[in-house]
């Protein structure tokens, strides 16, 4: 293992979405990710794991929660683990016997993680929701779109894996370094709506001077500014123009060789009028007149192209991971590089190697599979 979370592990209650998110990170910065898995129905769909790209790096054992045993031994894995984190809805893990007061009263400095949409408590806390949810009532939704027009999912980005599956990481290292100079563990309460309203700290000190309006596409950074937007080209294709300050738009201008000062006509206008220079040249040959400039410009480009752009590929910003290409680990240290160790596991691949390096021995182990608590892949 590599990267600067080596030594640290922690264990995973497979989950959907931001959790498994949230521990590729972990796992990719070198943190023992051990992800406990469901015990696989035989009669169901198979997959091949190497398309699980969030899946990557972790050991698997597979657990029948619901039976006391398996309950029993996360708790016992808790006391050689530093966190622990689940996505079950609130009461969840209470019910199965591993939520924080089941797993600390095993481990005192155990942190415990806990990703939600809602959070673990207010009103909407035991409802069902998705990414598009949490980033609506977090008014993260309400500024993204074109003026007169409905708001735009920005995938699943914003609530998911920003405010979701990032904050939860962020949140267990900040717990696990506390932990060290306190000896005491803690619970982790990462909602999704909680970490969506804080993308749009900066929105707030915009409204608080005045400087946004609540209408969509009218501001400096929703496409109501004709330098800060994205053009469709000659061959239908897209480019970005970023060129928010006025010496980048000067730099922009000039290179379109161009008028198009933004005093001397109205924002429409200067929008059209750029439109259309955009559409006579194809987007290779805007990439080649203004990639690499400080007129602040990329071309768009589907995930497919992105690992094959040249400043993608001269960064590594790509790998295969088992003939799958997928985003490399981020962000980068000079002394302690994340790796991914490996590809994500069949369920319950390493159940009895997990085991044995928790101390449990083999009569253990083979009670707990011939029970069906537990299941080795």
């Amino acid at each position: 293992m590599s990267g600067p979370l080596t030594g640290v592990r922690v264990l995973e209650l497979r989950g959907i979405g931001p959790l498994p998110f949230a521990g590729m990170l972990l796992s990719d910065l070198g943190a023992d990710v051990i992800r406990i898995d469901r015990v696989p129905d035989p009669a169901g769909p198979a997959h091949d794991p190497a398309e699980d790209a969030p899946g990557r790096g972790r050991r698997s054992v597979a657990l029948n929660l619901k039976d006391p045993d398996a309950a029993e031994t996360v708790r016992r894995m808790c006391e050689r683990s530093d966190a622990l984190m689940e996505g079950f809805r609130p009461g969840v893990a209470e019910r199965l016997g591993v939520g924080p007061q089941d797993c600390l009263a095993r481990n005192e400095r155990l942190v415990y993680g806990r990703m939600t949409g809602w959070g673990q408590d207010g009103p909407l806390a035991r409802a069902a929701g998705h990414d598009i949810n949490y980033i609506a009532l977090a008014g993260v939704l309400h500024g993204i779109g074109r003026a007169g027009q409905p708001p735009v999912p920005p995938l699943n980005l914003i609530g998911d894996y920003g405010g979701g599956g990032l904050l939860l990481a962020f949140g267990l290292v900040c717990a696990l370094l506390e932990a060290r100079v306190s000896g005491r563990g803690q619970v982790v309460d990462a909602a999704m709506v909680d970490g969506a309203a804080l993308f749009t700290t900066a929105l707030h000190e915009l409204i608080a001077r005045g400087s946004w309006s609540e209408d969509r596409g009218a501001n400096l950074l929703d496409g109501g500014a004709p330098w800060y937007d994205s053009y469709e080209t000659a061959d239908g294709r897209y480019i970005a123009i970023g060129a928010l300050e006025p010496r980048f738009y000067a730099e922009l201008t000039g290179l379109l060789g161009a008028d198009l000062a933004r005093e001397s006509m109205s924002a429409q206008t200067l929008h059209d009028r750029l439109a259309s220079l955009f559409r006579q040249r194809t987007q290779r040959e805007w990439c080649d007149l203004l990639e690499g400039t400080d007129a602040c410009f990329a071309p768009v480009l589907a995930p497919s192209e992105a690992p094959d752009h040249p400043h993608n590929a001269a960064r590594r910003s790509y790998l295969e991971v088992d003939g799958i290409r997928q985003p490399a680990p981020a962000p980068r240290f000079s002394r302690t590089p994340g790796e991914v160790s490996r590809p994500a596991a069949h369920p319950g691949e390493h159940t009895r190697q997990v085991l044995m390096d928790l101390d449990f021995t083999a009569a253990e182990i083979d009670g707990l599979l011939d029970s069906g608590a537990a299941a080795q892949a």
